[in-house]
């Protein structure tokens, strides 16, 4: 296989992770405040990806620090204003416009290179918002909660466009510590604030501990390293199977019941997917190796 289609693989893998995590964490939030646990969470995740490889702290020069601070708030933000969300909204609703991130991706990345986007990939985009409504959205109002995760979705779009701008297969491990640091570093400045809480029980550990080694560190790397050698609009409509898995493991522990709509829009996502990577007469891979240096 390629390095493309591990790297697709290695994606999914990522987002069901993030799918499972997901519905983890509506219940551990409501025992650690947010930003606790989210600096616990990224202050674990650095130190697991420094202790499996300290040597990728000599690889670390001034450009790769500013660049991988930068990622790293917008990380930071991004999963800071997700998790209020989840905590002041249902799940479905947070997945929903989480996922909007699909939309927002190629719209950045149109704006910040005026780089033409192939009709195909704004398909597939169009299918997984409609997917993405199918599986997760129950009909709201405009509150506080869905203003915090639609900026949520941008932050996360624009964290995939930088990625594919700064992310070379050498920099990889050096990248995802500093990104995973300065993430770490916002949530702090939060959890600090008002008097850090550790987690309070056991059952919470078993959270943090999942979503820091599975769903962060290795996640982190895993993305960075497909987002050397990928499309960001394709990877964002990849990534947006974590609502299929976040939707299948809340059926599966109780906490949802599988509606039609669910089944829908898990289908519709299937198609995205397929229109997007399907391989074409001009090109030897189903993806464009579009790379920013």
């Amino acid at each position: 296989m390629t390095k493309t289609t591990w790297a697709i693989l290695a994606l999914f893998g990522v987002t069901l992770a993030w799918g499972a995590a997901f519905v983890l964490m509506k219940d551990a939030i409501n025992e650690q405040p947010v930003f606790d646990f989210l600096a616990t969470r990224f202050t674990l995740a650095t130190l697991v990806v420094i202790g499996v490889r300290p040597q990728a702290l000599k690889a670390i020069n001034k450009r790769l620090l500013l660049r991988g601070s930068i990622l790293g708030v917008m990380l930071g933000l991004a999963y800071v204003t997700q998790t209020i969300g989840l905590d002041q909204t249902t799940a479905a609703i947070t997945g929903f416009l989480t996922g909007l991130y699909v939309v927002f991706t190629p719209l950045l990345f149109w704006l910040m290179f005026r780089k033409k986007i192939e009709r195909r990939v704004l398909l597939g985009t169009l299918i997984a918002f409609i997917a993405l409504l199918f599986i997760s959205f129950n009909g709201f109002s405009i509150e506080a909660a869905q203003v915090w995760l639609i900026a949520c979705a941008v932050l996360f779009a624009a964290h995939i466009v930088g990625l594919s701008l700064w992310s070379t297969a050498k920099d990889i491990y050096p990248l995802t510590v500093i990104q995973l640091g300065s993430a770490s570093a916002v949530c702090w400045l939060g959890a600090l604030a008002d008097g850090f809480q550790p987690p309070p029980n056991a059952s919470v550990w078993v959270v943090v501990i999942f979503t820091a080694v599975f769903a962060t560190a290795a996640a982190f790397l895993v993305q960075t390293w497909a987002q050397s050698i990928m499309d960001p609009s394709r990877v964002a409509i990849i990534l947006t199977s974590e609502v299929i898995f976040a939707a299948a493991i809340a059926v599966a522990v109780g906490q949802e019941t599988l509606a039609l709509r669910v089944v829908i829009g898990g289908a519709l996502m299937v198609v995205a997917m397929l229109i997007v990577e399907w391989p074409d007469k001009t090109s030897s891979s189903p993806l464009t190796q579009t790379h920013f240096t």
